[in-house]
């Protein structure tokens, strides 16, 4: 059998491509390969631990959005790439001819190799239905649950954990976060944490102790934690073995591509967590797996299969962020300030902090705290940071594109917004703006 457009890997990324690649070019014929037989949000996994009721509640479905479309699937594994046949072969034996190939093949977590890593009771967060149904099964019967790792997945997996009345201890080699904020954010949601009842402790693990089942976590400065289950969440790493058996260019990050998404094959194309990430400022490659980038990538690449019809601008990756953890939202865009002065930037930073309301005694009122780092030159944005409530979740979308398109502080400023009493901060004190007229106070001094 042949298709014009075959994509392998149907979580985001995948579907995604599909659905552009079928807008844009009607008459092509799209086939979906998809190893698994039953999908999940990506984004939702934490969440199955205590918000949503089961892991049931987290399946995506992908017959939804690709049927309609008339975009065929396969529940497959391709286990290898003929490029120059422009053929896939799969697990079952079929050999599928393809005009346009993407991989879209995504990540796996990353599982450090401690002593002790393998006894019963140690787990991953990875994509995969069967295995989180046992998790979730292994951490309703536990009682003394720790967490290593300091990220995102760690923080809003713990606080999920912490809300069926776990005891949940976070390890965390570093501080919280660090990635994608700066220590007074860490310092925020560190406090947030502690308040809800989750225990951190800074540390390096060692080994893992216990007779066949894990029993305690050792750090390296001696001291032990006692361990019903224990969960790693200390990364992820690109699934590039298909590309690296075809033949395409991969790096350590992933597999190269152009700002179309093609790799080094003409005809092959790559989105999402397998994909080689560049930094929007600095050009140097970095890990980087969110969902809205795999499928802000995708939709570059379904446009663009057969002819360039969507110029990318930007031809580099911003990393935009945001999470909820114990009622408190954070988010985050571009360049943190160590990040910055890391590279050698020049900086002036703005900061304001108000009501998300106003007057601020409605019951929803959040205060925000917001961070803008810009370069002090030209008065550019390189970076933005906030903390606070559900509203923080859209004003980082206004501040990731305000990034792309290289805004001033002075633009910032003079932004035009919309406010109400209801909804947002009052005009007055509108936290972005209060936030870009602190730097401009500063860059005039």
């Amino acid at each position: 059998m042949k298709y014009d457009v075959v994509i392998i890997g149907a979580s985001a990324g995948g579907l995604t491509t599909a659905i552009s690649a079928r807008k844009f070019y009607p008459d092509k014929s799209v086939l979906v390969i998809r190893k698994e037989k039953v999908g999940m949000v990506p984004c939702g996994i934490p969440y199955i631990f205590g918000t949503l009721k089961s892991v049931d509640d987290d399946i995506l479905p992908v017959k939804k959005f690709l049927e309609p479309l008339g975009i065929e699937i396969l529940t497959d594994e391709v286990t290898d790439i003929d490029p120059k046949k422009k053929v896939v072969k799969t697990k079952s034996g079929k050999e599928i001819a393809w005009e346009k190939l993407v991989l879209a093949t995504g990540s796996r977590p990353a599982k450090p190799d401690f002593p002790g890593v393998d006894l019963d009771g140690i787990y991953t967060v990875p994509k995969d239905y069967e295995y989180l149904k046992k998790l979730r099964e292994r951490v309703e019967e536990a009682e003394k649950i720790v967490i290593v790792g300091g990220g995102f997945i760690a923080l809003e997996v713990g606080d999920e954990i912490r809300k069926l009345g776990k005891d949940v201890t976070l390890v965390v080699r570093s501080r919280l976060l660090r990635s994608s904020f700066d220590p007074e954010f860490s310092r925020i949601v560190e406090e947030r944490l502690k308040e809800a009842g989750i225990k951190i402790v800074y540390g390096q693990v060692e080994r893992f102790l216990g007779n066949g089942k894990v029993e305690k976590v050792k750090l390296l400065d001696g001291s032990e934690i006692p361990a019903d289950l224990v969960i790693l969440s200390t990364g992820y790493r690109p699934n590039v073995d298909l590309a690296v058996k075809a033949g395409l260019k991969v790096t350590r990050y992933g597999i190269w591509t152009d700002e179309y998404m093609r790799t080094s094959h003409p005809d092959i194309f790559a989105v999402g967590d397998c994909v080689e990430h560049r930094d929007f400022f600095t050009g140097k490659p970095h890990p980087l797996m969110l969902a809205s980038t795999a499928t802000f990538e995708a939709r570059i690449a379904g446009a663009n299969l057969f002819k360039l019809q969507i110029v990318r601008e930007n031809r580099r990756t911003i990393g935009a962020y945001s999470t909820h953890i114990a009622g408190l939202t954070l988010a985050a865009a571009g360049l943190t300030e160590e990040a910055a002065k890391r590279e050698g930037f020049e900086i002036i930073v703005g900061r304001a902090t108000g009501p998300d309301r106003h007057p601020a005694k409605f019951p929803d009122t959040s205060t925000v705290t917001v961070k803008l780092i810009f370069s002090r030159d030209r008065g550019a944005i390189l970076g933005a940071q906030i903390a606070g409530g559900k509203s923080v979740g859209e004003m980082i979308n206004i501040l990731a594109l305000a990034i792309q398109k290289r805004l001033t502080a002075s633009e910032l400023y003079t932004l035009q917004i919309a406010t109400h009493p209801l909804l947002t901060a009052s005009p007055i004190g509108y936290q972005i703006l209060k936030a870009a007229e602190d730097a401009l106070a500063k860059l005039r001094t």
